[in-house]
């Protein structure tokens, strides 16, 4: 299966949705939340750092669980109308 390259407006969704994260992560250590997600160390360490800008849907879910976070806040923030120039525009 060959995989289409992702535009920059989609690197840009995964970095913002990696940062959001570690915000949410905050003095959790990186291996304390993987390991409440049900994932690896090195799977959140590539979304955390943009490295796998599309996550799966139930890795996503899993972590937004595991931080309190709401799927529909994370869509939300991810979203490129609610940035502007990549830094957070507040409501």
């Amino acid at each position: 299966m060959v995989r289409v390259p992702l535009s920059p407006q989609e690197r840009q969704r995964g970095e913002r949705f990696g940062a959001l994260l570690r915000e949410a992560r905050g003095d959790r250590s990186m291996v304390d939340v993987a390991a409440a997600a049900g994932v690896s160390a090195e799977t959140l360490r590539k979304i955390e750092t943009g490295r796998a800008p599309t996550p799966a849907f139930f890795t996503v879910a899993a972590l937004a669980h595991a931080l309190d976070l709401s799927l529909d806040d994370l869509a939300t923030a991810c979203a490129e109308d609610a940035y502007d120039g990549g830094r957070a525009m507040s409501a």
